[in-house]
């Protein structure tokens, strides 16, 4: 008998991995097409061979930031990420970029800036950047907080859509660490003194986490310092198919207690029904070896599919190999994988031995520019945790000097400042 797709039965199909101990894993799925089939394939690991390995090589490190001028003295600053056309390249608009950038009024303790979290918006023109003010109006989250996401720019309509994560619920008496992924769509104004977006649309559920793949934030959220994924969400066309997809991080469900990161993967619905894309299991995982896969994006070059995160040294198992916090990623044939780790160790970009927590948040472009927020910078191996003024005057809360990579298949080269 042949079958050709699309299919109108569903099928069987088994996922095999393996955790940290090398045990297998098997996980039965129902599916409803060949093409979803495809799609939902074991996730690529990135084990603790890859990253004990980082310790035999030489450092791909940035140069040491020396100085930090903040955007706005009131406030402070960190992830960024630019608004893109649906191939991934940075809009043009108006001669320069749209930027949005997770924003906190600036506070004695700068690690209270998650809990307080809006988005602002800021246009780039010729390195000098203008903020545009709060993104959203204030009833559009619906969350406590806003944090990371992605932005895409429809020059058919003129509209840009922003994905982004509502962590928390609006409203909540205490703060939590839920975080659910939602959309939302406005139109971009330029008659004003500044770019801005306006006539926002309600904000719409990206997906319905039914904690199969992923662990349920709504039931389990962790502890701060070792919390639970569900965020970032970053908007990809496959330029194969043309298929929208979001990548995210994510907890890997049933995976390594505090230890269970990973990169998940959202596919475009087939029909018009909410949410509106599907979730698949994880595209990558770092299940035992590192909590938090951070700011997943993805770009193509050469017909290759390149996956990019960001990692914090302090979020690797407490019982393996540590690398340096910096960018990783990882190279495949297609969307879904399977990858392999860059450099055979994931590592692209790490913060200098002399100043380990200098900036993070990496996000590579299509120009293979690099950005990055200042995080503690300058600290000449003094550690802030117990030192409240030096937490403060070190905390840079301003975008970092943007990087350049070179990119040769599965190997890359920092090629120092951009």
């Amino acid at each position: 008998m042949q079958l050709s797709p699309p299919f109108s039965i569903s099928l069987i199909y088994a996922i095999v991995c393996c955790n940290k101990r090398d045990e297998t894993i098997v996980t039965f799925a129902m599916l409803g097409s060949a093409k979803d089939i495809a799609l939902e394939r074991a996730a690529s690991r990135w084990t603790a061979t890859h990253v004990a390995a980082i310790a035999n090589t030489s450092l791909p490190a940035a140069p040491l930031i020396k100085a930090s001028v903040p955007l706005c003295p009131e406030y402070d600053f960190w992830d960024l990420w630019p608004v893109q056309n649906a191939d991934g390249s940075v809009t043009d608009i108006a001669g320069g970029a749209l930027w949005m950038m997770l924003s906190a009024p600036r506070q004695p303790d700068p690690n209270m800036r998650h809990d307080i979290a809006r988005t602002r918006l800021l246009f780039e023109n010729k390195g000098d950047w203008q903020d545009c003010g709060l993104l959203f109006p204030d009833d559009l989250n619906p969350g406590s907080r806003e944090w990371s996401g992605s932005a895409l720019y429809d020059a058919d309509t003129g509209n840009i859509t922003a994905f982004f994560t509502a962590a928390g619920r609006r409203g909540e008496v205490s703060r939590s660490f839920e975080q659910r992924m939602f959309k939302a769509t406005g139109a971009l104004d330029l008659f004003g003194p500044n770019p801005r977006i306006a006539r926002w649309s309600k904000a719409e559920p990206l997906v319905r986490n039914d904690g199969r793949h992923y662990v349920d934030l709504a039931k389990d959220q962790g502890v701060p310092g070792s919390i639970r994924g569900f965020r970032d969400p970053y908007w990809f066309r496959d330029p194969l198919d043309g298929r929208a997809y979001i990548m995210f991080t994510g907890s890997q469900a049933g995976g390594v207690p505090h230890c269970n990161g990973v990169i998940g993967i959202a596919a475009e619905s087939n029909d018009s029904s909410e949410p509106a894309f599907d979730l698949l299991p994880p595209i990558v995982s770092a299940d035992g070896v590192a909590n938090e896969m951070e700011r997943p994006h993805m770009l193509v070059s050469d017909g290759l599919y390149y996956l990019f995160w960001s990692t914090q040294s302090s979020v690797f198992a407490s019982d393996g190999p540590k690398g340096p916090t910096g960018l990783y990623g990882m190279v495949g044939g297609s969307v879904t994988g399977p990858f392999e780790p860059l450099n055979g160790t994931g590592l692209v970009i790490a913060n200098p031995a002399q100043e380990p927590h200098q900036a993070y948040c990496w996000q590579v472009l299509d120009t293979f520019e690099v950005v990055s927020f200042v995080d503690h910078w300058g600290l000449k191996g003094h550690d802030p945790t117990h030192n409240p003024a030096l937490n403060r005057k070190q905390f840079g809360g301003t975008i970092a000097p943007m990087l350049r990579i070179k990119i040769n298949g599965s190997t890359t080269r920092l090629l120092g400042l951009a």
